[in-house]
């Protein structure tokens, strides 16, 4: 192997490596959709991820004596995860299932989650030192720091967690 640094060699690891970044953040938002059960975006994106791929790795395999072309590609793959991460968190597309553990304020953060428009249900539960109210609701994943910032700002012991979620039904979907 040989690091080869003409500007042809060069220009060559460039476009080999913003074609992988493409091509891995498209993965990652392929597999959003995917999870989400967006069929006809999950193709779209499935086609040009993989048509990327193989203009991208045929170039690498032609030349694999290159080392710059593989640490392109290489690199190119490590980026686009980093990239498609932060686009995924950027669209904040689908929903999230949020329950809240508010061992004081549980009544206050009810109404005022209510006011801002989220859909809560109220759970009487016991905690590890007594009565607790858990809330649960389903909100858009756009509208989570809104729910985090009104928990925070009503009652600062509650214990906030969310997980995602795909609405199988009709409900109501505020915020």
């Amino acid at each position: 192997m040989e690091l080869i640094l003409t500007r042809e060699a060069l220009l060559l690891a460039a476009f080999i490596f913003v074609l992988r970044v493409i091509n891995q953040s498209l993965d990652t938002l392929r597999i959003m959709f995917m999870l989400r059960g967006s069929k006809l975006w999950a193709w779209i994106l499935g086609f040009a991820e993989t048509t990327i791929f193989v203009v991208t790795l045929s170039s690498v395999i032609n030349d694999l004596n290159n080392i710059t072309n593989i640490v392109a590609y290489a690199a190119g793959f490590a980026t686009g995860n980093t990239l498609g991460i932060w686009l995924e968190a950027r669209l904040a597309i689908g929903h999230l299932n949020v329950r809240i553990v508010s061992p004081k304020r549980g009544s206050a953060l009810v109404e005022r989650l209510r006011q801002e428009g989220f859909a809560i249900t109220e759970i009487p539960a016991r905690g590890k030192d007594g009565a607790v109210s858990l809330l649960n609701a389903s909100v858009r994943r756009r509208d989570v720091n809104k729910v985090r910032e009104i928990v925070a700002e009503v009652d600062e012991s509650a214990f906030i967690t969310g997980e995602e979620m795909r609405p199988l039904g009709r409900g109501f979907w505020g915020g």
